[in-house]
């Protein structure tokens, strides 16, 4: 299967400014995504997406293609992923490269590792599944069928449209939900219009690894995970 791995990066972020060239745990958050790819041994080829010059030339010092600059427009605060990855692709097949799946990498995610990259393919692969996302356990008490939604009149109605919970724990059926650090769809999915299209099949990964940076709460718990583990990866004791 012939996957092109698309890393966007845009210039602009209103939750952390800067925060792709910003450095995390002595490293640009971008290396940590480059690091992956590096890992990684499914992709045929990996692209950044980019508007900017800036964070261009920090990704090809970091290994990455950056074949082409991501259009102005397609870089707003407000700018779905669908189109930016559509875009990666129409560029590509304009250089007469075809490719099966397309794997979208966001570099808010640095704790995804090349065996994850690796092992979303090959789920894709081997299934006949749509896109295949990664996930994490949703915690019991945040269960689908405990959890409510609020009508304008103040009533309380479940979310899985059922009229009362089920009452014992022990019963709930395991529940997801998206962690956002691998995204690997058909490419004839992403062309119909969706990254997800009509079956989805999660990858599941464990819940200390979940992290992904929106805003300085988030950029400071990175800190602190990404700096414990190369503290153990050196032999220092944990405190």
């Amino acid at each position: 299967m012939r996957t092109v791995g698309v890393i966007p990066a845009r210039a602009g972020s209103k939750g952390v400014p800067g925060k792709n060239l910003r450095m995390l745990a002595g490293r640009p958050l971008l290396w940590y995504t480059a690091n992956a790819v590096r890992q990684a041994a499914r992709l045929t080829r990996t692209i950044v997406s980019t508007e900017s010059e800036e964070i261009a030339a920090l990704a090809q010092e970091l290994g990455l293609d950056v074949p082409f600059r991501r259009p102005a427009a397609l870089a707003e605060d407000d700018t779905p992923m669908l189109p930016v990855v559509r875009h990666a692709l129409t560029m590509l097949e304009a250089e007469g490269e075809m490719f099966d799946a397309v794997c979208l990498l966001q570099p808010t995610t640095p704790l995804r590792t090349g065996e994850d990259i690796d092992g979303c393919i090959d789920l894709l692969e081997r299934s006949a599944a749509s896109a295949v996302v990664t996930v994490l356990p949703v915690p019991q008490r945040y269960n689908p069928h405990w959890v409510y939604f609020a009508a304008e009149d103040g009533s309380l109605h479940l979310s899985t449209g059922t009229p009362t919970p089920i009452g014992r724990r022990q019963a709930l059926p395991p529940a997801f939900h998206r962690e956002g650090s691998v995204y690997v769809t058909r490419r004839e999915v992403v062309e119909g219009g969706s990254l997800y299209g009509e079956r989805v099949i999660g990858y599941s990964l464990p819940p200390e690894r979940d992290l992904n940076i929106d805003g300085w709460d988030d950029w400071s718990r990175a800190e602190a995970m990404i700096g414990r583990t190369a503290g153990v990866a050196r032999g220092e004791p944990a405190r």
